[in-house]
Parts: C-alpha cells; structure tokens; sequence
C-alpha cells in the first residue's frame, strides 16, 4: 500500500462504523480523490489526554508507520495520519472481511486444521514483529481480522511498544494477561508467545483457559496456571499449549534459544508449509462471502456516533502538536 496524500476528514466518504473503543472508532472511508477504500481510526484528543494515553498513541503512530514501510501481509498497513483540534485520524488498509472474534464465536469452536491454520499466521505475526524488538501485547480475537481470502491481518497496536529487553507497563486483556504481566517484576517478547497460547485454547475449546466474571480472579487463575484440557483436544496441540503456557520464561517457548523455531517445528506445525503460508498460496479454512469491496455486512452492527466534536478539553498547549 502506497502512502496516501491527504491532510483533512474532508478528502474521505465516511461511511459506517466498523469498531469501537474506548476513544473513539472506526469507520469505513473512501478517499475522494482515488476512490481507494480504507478504515478511518478516529480518536477524539480528549478522551485520549484525559486517559494519559497520549505516548500509547504517539507510540502506535510510530510502529504502524514502521512496519507499514514493510507491508508483512498478514500485519495492517497504515497510509496516512493527520489530525485536527478534536481528533486524531489513522487511515489504515481496510480488511474487509470482518473480525475474526465474530467467526469463532459463531462456530463456537474450530477444528484442529482450522485453529492450526490461524495460529501459524499468528507464529509468524510475532516472529516479524520480535524481530523489529516489538512486542504486541494485546492479542486476542477481536485484534484479527479476516480479509477477503481468508487470512488474517492483526490490528490495533495501542498496546504495542519497541522493547529490546523489558518494559514494566501493567496493560492486556485479562482473559489473556501474562503471568510475568500481573507481577510486575519485567515482560518482554514471552507475553505474546504466551497470548499465542490462548489463542490456540480459546479456538479449540471455545473459551480461553482462564474465565471468570471477575478479572481479579482471572488473575489469581492465572498466577496458578492450571490448565484442563477437553478430551477433544488434539495432543500435539496440548503438547505445544502447555509449553507456551508456561509461567517459567526460561522453559516457554519462543523465549528459548531458538526463539520462533521450537513452535514451528512443535509436532502441531509438522504439516504446515510456512513458506507457502507466508505467500498465501494456502487455502484459507474460511472465506467471507462478500458482494462489493465495500461490502461491510461482515462487520457487527454499531449505533452510529452522534456526538459533535467539540474542542479538546484541557489546558496548556497540545500534546499533539508535533505528532
């Protein structure tokens, strides 16, 4: 995807909401000077300020921008940022297939060659991004989106960070929040290999290992680390989830000295053609059915936003100024 020429909301169709969070959302755009088809991430500056998020955002701006100058084809790219008084815009490839969550909760479960198919892209997500001292940290099934063949495209890096080493910031999802995460003590690149295994237990059995109603005791079952396993459950893939549901770093895989390469060659993966994958000359388990390129009936339906921007509410200069 070639960098975009735009400087303004107004060079953009916007059309409906494809996501939302928790400072703005996303909608579906079609720049008016190409006819190109994109997602618009809006986020209003207040919300972000009064949240102190604001280097969570000047921190995704700069990773996106990095690893869009690669285009990996299973990572989103980013085309443009700009921003005015109220909000900041990502324009970013538009994955039209609709959010992966959305698949896997209406099949309930996946079986063993579909769930094998999707965590080898994720295997390979992580491989790229650790590769750049990248750590994603926030992956779960509402993050991945399908495009039109079947494939995944990992999104929202708001909780991404470059670490060479360690970082110390308490931040993920509950459900799939590291051990090394809750104590404070210094995460690096094990918490996604330990998200990964999640991943693969969420897709197999329906649920993620550890659930609850209440985080804190997510947290505690997570701090205890014990894993029941259906009878369904495919023995090569338990092999490969507990090794990766490890609590001990210097056991879990992907954090050995052979970094990438114990998962890829775990029993799981010995009928995976990593390099065909990576060409997408595989045939995706699932294809979304779809009419147009702007066919976005794949996406969840949102209540449309009827707020009017109004001036971010804070003193002193912007901190955006130079974003």
């Amino acid at each position: 995807m070639a960098p975009l020429e735009c400087s303004s909301i107004a060079d953009f169709d916007v059309g409906k909401t494809l996501g939302t969070g928790s400072f703005g959302r996303v909608r579906f755009g079609t720049h008016t000077g190409t006819n190109q088809h994109f997602a618009i991430k809006m986020l209003r500056k207040r919300d972000v300020i009064k949240s102190n998020q604001v280097e969570h955002i000047k921190s995704e701006k700069k990773i996106l921008q990095t690893l869009s100058k690669d285009q990996h084809p299973f990572i989103v790219n980013m085309a443009a940022v700009f921003q005015d008084p109220c909000y900041i815009y990502m324009i970013i490839e538009v994955v039209i297939g609709g959010e992966f969550f959305s698949y896997l909760r209406n099949a309930v479960k996946f079986d063993n060659q579909t769930a094998r198919f999707y965590a080898a892209q994720v295997v390979l997500i992580f491989e790229h991004l650790h590769s750049m001292d990248i750590i994603y940290r926030d992956l779960k099934p509402e993050n991945l989106l399908l495009d039109r063949e079947g494939y995944l495209k990992i999104t929202d890096f708001g909780f991404a960070k470059i670490v060479p080493f360690k970082t110390y910031t308490l931040c993920g999802t509950p459900e799939y929040i590291a051990p090394e995460v809750l104590l404070q003590k210094g995460h690096g690149k094990g918490v996604d290999w330990w998200t990964l295994g999640i991943l693969m237990y969420e897709m197999l059995v329906g649920d993620p290992p550890f659930l609850d109603a209440d985080p804190i005791q997510i947290y505690q079952q997570v701090l205890q680390c014990k894993l029941r396993f259906t009878r369904s459950y495919d023995q090569d893939a338990k092999s490969l989830t507990k090794k990766l549901l490890t609590p001990d770093l210097t056991k879990r895989y992907g954090c050995l000295k052979r970094g990438a390469l114990d998962i890829k060659t775990s029993h799981w993966f010995d009928d995976t053609d990593w390099e065909a994958l990576l060409k997408r000359k595989l045939d995706a388990p699932i294809k979304p059915t779809l009419k147009s390129n702007t066919d976005t009936s794949n996406f969840e339906a949102y209540p449309e936003d009827v707020e009017k921007a109004v001036p971010p509410e804070f003193d002193g200069p912007d901190p955006f100024a130079d974003f």
